[in-house]
């Protein structure tokens, strides 16, 4: 069975946790015990039944306060899939880690309260979502039932999906009418639509394109192979192996190498693995790479194939999350870590701020916490990058405050690719952007 990891996103109070609730507790997911707590919990709150967001929402303080803290992961499985699942907070305090639990998705469920329509956070979320490299969005219009399924409600959600999917160059977005309270749509199909005929949210997840996000981040995204050196290590015998995880493409022994930033070329002699040696190493392996060349690679260099190697920066643009309660501005001093390598930056100027209203890049002189925006920054030591779009490991990096060491961005090569407004948007089909099926 392949597996799908997916991000359950959007505004606090939308019903995300309730939605994955439904969704594990429908397709019996949950063991005697796990539904035995969640009672109990429910019992204590004054819940009558079952509160399904009990089922992710675990923490003491999430329980207290009706709201997702943390991210909270779960597994799951059909007869045809397997399943990673993120349930992602929603309020805006917590977007840092939305950003995590999406960082690794290869879907974003996006959660709408259908009777308020998409909300600054909702739309935050899905942008974040976008810009991390997820192409592909299941959006439930959620309490349907408080908007007496009028098909009214979920064709507004379904239009504001559809341009707000198309600027952001989503790949397919499908939209199913929901109820995670009463289960309507979420596993089972419900009579409470009759207007609408597409899929169950289950249904979309098992039929959306998949693949473990390890062996999709670069492959096939117009980079070759690329290894960050997590460990030098020392054959028995004499010479030395460099450690690191595949992402690109395949390193095969007999491949002519680069050694960046420094230069330097070699060949690969050999690939490893506890298991033994092998004739491939696939994207998502960790290996160990044997060089013909003794040469000077230590943890933070990365090998790459000669040809298509990633370009060699010390000043770089990029779009970056703001997370931090205080505004990011030209001057600031931060580390950067890319891949393995961590070295000292400064930020150079903040360029522009995303408004995730209406999808306009504005010049702006700070990013506050929760902006989206671009930044030009100078690195103390120099930097192997591709951009984010064709790499999701050698695109992307992290800001982490050198006082705290707290991490208060993170960061993707490049600027924002926006569609223009007022081109027309795909719509129709699972395989498009817009509606499922509707009738």
């Amino acid at each position: 069975m392949d597996l799908l990891r997916f991000a359950a996103v959007g505004s606090v109070d939308d019903g995300k946790s309730t939605l994955i609730g439904r969704l594990l507790h429908d397709t019996k997911q949950l063991f005697d015990d796990q539904i035995e707590a969640v009672e109990t919990a429910s019992r204590r709150r004054g819940i009558d039944g079952l509160d399904l967001s009990f089922v992710t929402d675990g923490l003491r303080a999430e329980r207290e306060q009706g709201i997702t803290i943390d991210v909270a992961y779960r597994y799951a499985a059909t007869p045809t899939r397997k399943f990673v699942i993120a349930d992602c907070p929603g309020h805006v305090q917590y977007t840092r880690n939305m950003a995590t639990g999406a960082s690794t998705a290869d879907l974003a469920l996006v959660v709408v309260d259908a009777p308020k329509g998409l909300r600054e956070q909702t739309r935050r979320h899905v942008c974040i979502a976008a810009l991390l490299g997820v192409r592909h969005l299941v959006v439930a219009a959620n309490k349907m039932d408080r908007a007496d399924w009028h098909e009214a409600t979920y064709q507004q959600v379904v239009a504001d999906m559809d341009h707000l999917s198309h600027r952001l160059g989503i790949a397919s977005c499908v939209v199913v009418p929901v109820s995670a309270l009463h289960g309507d749509n979420v596993a089972e199909a419900s009579a409470a639509a009759p207007w609408y005929s597409g899929p169950t949210i289950l249904d979309a997840l098992e039929a959306a394109p998949s693949g473990a996000w390890a062996g999709a981040h670069g492959d096939h995204r117009g980079t070759l192979a690329r290894l960050p050196v997590q460990w030098v290590l020392r054959r028995p015998g004499g010479g030395r192996s460099y450690a690191g995880m595949v992402n690109g493409g395949s390193f095969r022994p007999g491949d002519p190498v680069i050694v960046l930033p420094g230069g330097q070329t070699s060949t690969i002699t050999g690939v490893g693995t506890v298991d033994g040696p092998l004739d491939e190493a696939p994207v998502g392996l960790s290996v160990s790479v044997e060089l013909a060349d003794d040469l000077d690679v230590s943890r933070g260099d990365l090998l790459a194939g000669v040809d298509g190697a990633p370009e060699v920066v010390t000043t770089l643009t990029a779009t970056v999350c703001w997370f931090a309660p205080d505004a990011l501005r030209a001057g600031d001093h931060y580390r950067v870590k890319h891949t393995t390598r961590v070295t000292p930056a400064r930020i150079v100027a903040v360029d522009q701020r995303l408004d995730v209203n209406d999808l306009t890049l504005h010049h702006a002189d700070v990013l506050d916490e929760n902006d989206i925006g671009t930044v030009t920054i100078e690195m103390a030591s120099p930097l192997a990058v591709d951009p984010y779009r064709q790499n999701r490991i050698t695109g992307s990096f992290v800001l982490i405050d050198p006082h705290t060491n707290a991490t208060v961005a993170a960061g993707m090569v490049g600027i924002p690719d926006l569609n223009a407004p007022d081109q027309p948007a795909t719509s129709g089909s699972p395989d498009g952007v817009g509606a499922a099926s509707s009738s």
